[in-house]
Parts: structure tokens; sequence; C-alpha cells
């Protein structure tokens, strides 16, 4: 990982965006600390170093009509690719996604493809699929909290709601939704709810229905509604 962003692979726009932070103490004592546990032999980090920045550069600034904010990476072997709450091709659906899906179907009336937990069609269509936490040390969640990622991602959250327009935000557990605070709920839309864990999913996710008010929300505001 470089030290400044001239060679971070996000998409230009977020550069310029970000470049206030790029160039902050703050992101040269995080930008050192990643580039050490990457090069450490003894540790394996997730997701690869050439996927930590995917959801900038698959949705850029202008795109952002939605922000899914997730914790930290999936820690386990081949699951973690840089959106939130994605997997790649191949990779079986953690129960969170799993969930995630089944209120999709019971939200829209539609059927997901339960074998398919690849979220790339929906971070094209302007998802931005944010983690708290960029990276992970393989086996061990939360291992990279407090590092000085949340720095950075408060710092973008914050540059969404002060430059974006009619943003749908989904903060979904007390996690996620200890970052409302940086949103501006006059012009943005939050919606709030318990996190589709299993352990909290029949709470208060399931029936919450964000995927038909996010869509009611950005077709109310012209913008084109996702297919999720």
């Amino acid at each position: 990982m470089a030290k400044g962003e001239k060679d971070i692979n996000i998409n230009e726009e977020w550069k310029l965006v970000l470049q206030e932070f790029f160039e902050s103490p703050d992101w040269k004592k995080l930008s050192e600390f990643i580039k050490k546990e990457y090069l450490d032999k003894n540790k394996k980090i997730f997701p690869q170093p050439k996927d930590v920045f995917k959801a900038f550069y698959m949705t850029p600034f202008s795109r952002v009509k939605v922000v899914i904010l997730g914790q930290d990476p999936y820690h386990d072997k081949g699951q973690a690719h840089g959106l939130s709450f994605s997997v790649p091709d191949n990779v079986t659906l953690p129960p969170s996604l799993k969930n995630i899906y089944k209120e999709i179907e019971g939200d829209l009336g539609i059927t997901k493809d339960f074998t398919k937990g690849n979220l790339e069609s929906w971070a094209e269509q302007g998802v931005f699929l944010l983690n708290s936490i960029l990276t992970v040390i393989a086996h061990n969640p939360a291992s990279h909290r407090n590092k000085g990622w949340e720095k950075f991602t408060d710092f973008i959250i914050k540059t969404l709601s002060d430059k974006g327009q009619n943003i749908v935000f989904m903060l979904w557990g007390n996690y996620a939704r200890g970052k409302k605070s940086l949103i501006d709920t006059k012009k943005h839309l939050v919606l709030e709810s318990v996190h589709p864990s299993p352990f909290s999913a029949n709470n208060g996710f399931f029936g919450s229905k964000p995927f038909s008010k996010a869509n009611k929300y950005l077709k109310e505001h012209g913008k084109g509604e996702i297919n999720w």
C-alpha cells in the first residue's frame, strides 16, 4: 500500500475528494501500519491488496446512490474482496448475506439466487459497499480496529453527506448506527435496523423493507432505482 494517494487503485474522483485526508498525518500513519501488516510473513491479511479499495473504483463518488455500511471484512479465506457483505463468485454465502437475500425476497417479491453472493452488480449501479475497517487479519475479526481506518471511513461518510445529494444510508446494527451523527438527515435518507446477522435478524431486520424504501426515495428524487 502506498504512503500517498498516487498509487492507490481507486477512482480518480475519489482521489480528489479524499485528497485532504491523503495529505494528513492520519493517512501516513495508517498506510505505514497496513503496509507492514501485508509484508509480515507471519500474518495473512484480507482482502488481497488489489481489492482493499474495490468499492471505490467500482462506485465513483458522483455515482453513489446508496451506502451500505459494514464493520470489517470477512476473515475466512476466499471471502473478502473489498465490498461490504459481498463474497466472490463460487463462495458460499455467509449467514448475514443469506438474510439480506431473504429480506430482499420478502420486501420486493423477487427470487434471489442463493448460490451467488457477489454484489459487484450493486456496486456498478451506485451502491457503495463500504466497510468501516478495510482490512483484517485472517481468522481474527476486528483485528485492525482502532488502527486508523475508522478515521478514514468517517471522513468518507461525512464527505458523502456534505457533498452528495439524496443518498440512502443503510445502517444495520449498533456499530453502523453509531455513524448516524456524521450524516445530514435533512438531505439524505437514513434507514436503520438491527444487523442481518442470525443473532439479530429476527428482531427487526426482517420486515424492515430497506430495499423498497430506498428505491422509492431514489425514484422520488429523480434517480434510477437499484436492481437488487
